[in-house]
């Protein structure tokens, strides 16, 4: 049981499916090779990502919020004048 309005619907897709010449659509074999050196690049630049990422040592030092605030406020406040 399909409605009138599916019906209309799948008449206009089969006629553009024919109207279409199938060599034209089709990438061929250009669009496979670029498709393929871009598929290619990406896995090398990502195995290279993963060798450099594999070389990082990091080690998150704690903040010493008391002390560092102190020194930075007492090093840029103005010194007052002698007469």
């Amino acid at each position: 049981m399909m409605s009138a309005t599916s019906t209309l619907a799948l008449t206009h897709f089969v006629t553009l499916a024919d109207s279409f010449d199938k060599d034209k659509v089709t990438p061929g074999v250009l669009g496979f090779i670029v498709f393929a050196v871009i598929g290619g690049a990406v896995w090398l630049l990502m195995k290279s990502m993963n060798k450099q990422m594999k070389k990082v040592d990091f080690e998150e030092q704690p903040e010493d919020t008391e002390a560092g605030t102190t020194a930075s406020a007492t090093s840029t406040a103005p010194k007052p004048k002698t007469s």
